[in-house]
């Protein structure tokens, strides 16, 4: 079921006893989680009716015990779960591996008899649908599979994050560009809880009517300096050494997280080399190769990745991506210092 659904069907019917939410996407999941507190809950209840539990810090026999429990201040109740991978067993040795006994038995039956006037929802947004966490989620929904109702909440695309953008700013009354809401989505990683809260923000400072420019974005949101990124990028292609030192401490002083900024180059650089190896060079071939490798690539980052292309050989490019691989081994060190990661980095970059 997806989040569009739950809301459609909640404003049919009411709630399902029991929901699984899965998945990591945070602004979809508020959309749900106030949608359900309405339906489940009548006005006057909406703070004595609420429960919340952590499967990370209680059993999930409680819950279940707290569930088939009558409350004395609420004839509705919502209990809301988080953590719900906590209550997986430890290990599983093969695919039939069965539930620990006793907490699968009581929730299977409350699921066939639930209480009266409760909403159960058990929420998993620790593991994504993608990567190495597929397996992890798959394992989520196993154990969880006697609950009929599972709501995903997978991350955004950097489409549908540009959609959303566009949507939101509609209802804020704001006008922004394609640009600069590519450049907005880049810059906060398709996140689409933190697009609304940049939005709001950018709403709050320009009042309605007002025009989103690159410099506002650049100036409010953090980790929007991508400008600054695109001319370390710059600076290193040309092997000027000084410039290149003198962006990374503007980046600094902007209060830039460093892994961030690292993590736009390694992109840039990836992009930049499979450009090479396809043999395309100006941004509309590249923004073409890209679209038919079903990697979402927009008018201005195939110009980047153009510009990237031109300043930084082939040869170049596959050593500068080692060098990445190790400033990133480095941020995961204990207590490293961002800053002399990146700054050796640099000096390697344009040695």
């Amino acid at each position: 079921m997806t989040p569009e659904q739950l809301l459609t069907s909640l404003k049919k019917q009411a709630p399902a006893p029991v929901y699984l939410f899965l998945g990591p996407d945070g602004y979809e999941r508020d959309r749900c989680r106030r949608a359900l507190r309405e339906a489940a809950l009548p006005l006057d209840l909406r703070d004595e009716g609420l429960t919340r539990h952590d499967l990370d810090q209680i059993s999930l026999s409680a819950v279940v015990d707290d569930a088939n429990s009558l409350s004395l201040f609420a004839s509705e109740r919502l209990i809301w779960v988080t953590g719900a991978e906590g209550a997986l067993p430890k290990r599983l040795t093969t695919t039939e591996d069965k539930d620990p006994a006793d907490a699968s038995s009581q929730m299977k039956q409350f699921i066939k008899n639930p209480a009266p006037g409760v909403t159960l929802v058990f929420d998993s947004q620790r593991f994504d649908f993608e990567g190495d966490d597929k397996a992890k989620t798959e394992r989520v929904r196993k154990f969880y599979a006697a609950i009929p109702n599972v709501v995903e909440f997978p991350r955004f695309t950097a489409a549908a994050a540009r959609q959303l953008v566009t949507k939101l700013a509609g209802e804020l009354k704001l006008s922004i560009g394609t640009s600069e809401s590519e450049f907005l989505v880049e810059a906060l990683n398709a996140d689409a809880s933190r697009i609304a809260n940049e939005l709001e923000k950018l709403s709050l400072h320009s009042g309605p009517g007002g025009v989103v420019t690159m410099d506002l974005i650049s100036e409010l949101v953090p980790n929007a300096r991508a400008s600054s990124v695109f001319a370390l990028v710059s600076a290193i292609g040309r092997g000027d050494r000084l410039t290149s030192l003198s962006v990374l401490d503007t980046l600094v002083r902007d209060g830039e997280y460093l892994p961030l900024a690292l993590t736009f180059l390694a992109t840039q650089f990836r992009l930049a080399l499979v450009a090479h190896e396809a043999g395309v060079k100006n941004a509309f071939q590249i923004q073409s190769h890209f679209q038919k490798l079903g990697i979402p690539m927009w008018k201005s980052r195939a110009e980047q990745v153009a510009e990237t292309v031109a300043k930084l050989p082939r040869a170049r490019l596959a050593r500068a991506i080692r060098h990445l691989y190790i400033a990133d081994q480095a941020f995961r060190e204990p207590r490293p210092d961002d800053r002399s990661v990146m700054e050796s980095l640099v000096w390697k970059l344009t040695a």
